[in-house]
């Protein structure tokens, strides 16, 4: 589903690479947890992978379309939702669902039904008709994932999607990425929450300060490090890291 290859991505004048020499595959069907101290790359990886960064280097492609050379085409069959909540605050929230199922040509009858469906598990039927604006933070992360999945993509693109849920709303969205990956599709996320991606995830990446330091199965993780929980492992190999510079 997606392909990245020796991607490297640099900011203005600064030599160090944000991300440097970045590879790895999601395959049809994986949840994988993208994980990384504060400043490691993530985001830069994920908006290089929406096309909202460019990048000089290396290659993405999902689900075999480039891109650069099908920007358009592979951004339909992808549904993002960033780490900083930058919405039309002025809609209701029904508006901002139609004004995404309109961006994406998704008929009435499907939105209806899927926006219906996804209002309802997330709780925010009730304020769906209210301004954006009136919102708390945790019901702006909510109608920003509905507006992400009002097509149905084959791939979720998720930057830390679980920050100000309540409990209820991140049991109903891990709910969903499983049954997304499921029906033979993926969900590629990023998250500060080691317990849910240990219980989550079918594959982590570990990236350090631009670089891909492990990617594989909590299994082989395990099998490296003595039966480490993900946060001792994830501790043990960003210092590592660190303290070899």
């Amino acid at each position: 589903m997606i392909e990245i290859t020796n991607v490297t991505k640099t900011y203005g004048k600064n030599p160090a690479p944000a991300v440097d020499g970045l590879s790895l595959t999601l395959n049809k069907g994986e949840i994988f947890g993208f994980l990384g101290p504060n400043g490691a790359g993530k985001t830069t990886t994920i908006k290089m992978l929406m096309g909202v960064l460019p990048f000089s280097d290396g290659s993405i492609t999902i689900d075999g379309l480039d891109v650069k050379k099908d920007a358009l085409a592979a951004k339909k069959i992808m549904g993002y939702v960033p780490d900083d909540n930058v919405i039309y605050d002025t809609l209701t929230g029904n508006e901002y669902i139609n004004f995404m199922a309109d961006i994406f040509g998704v008929s009435v009858a499907e939105r209806k039904e899927r926006a219906e469906k996804l209002l309802e598990k997330f709780s925010l039927k009730d304020a769906a008709g209210k301004q954006i604006k009136s919102y708390s933070h945790g019901m702006k992360q909510k109608i920003a994932i509905i507006g992400a999945l009002v097509h149905n993509p084959k791939l979720w693109v998720l930057d830390e999607p679980m920050t100000g849920l309540d409990p209820q709303s991140v049991f109903e969205l891990k709910n969903l990425m499983r049954e997304h990956c499921d029906a033979g599709n993926a969900v590629f996320f990023s998250t500060h929450i080691l317990d849910v991606a240990e219980r989550l995830c079918d594959r982590i990446g570990i990236i350090n300060k631009g670089k891909l330091v492990f990617t594989g199965t909590l299994e082989e993780s395990k099998t490296l490090n003595k039966d480490m929980s993900l946060e001792q492992f994830f501790i043990s190999l960003t210092n590592k890291t660190e303290n070899a510079e």
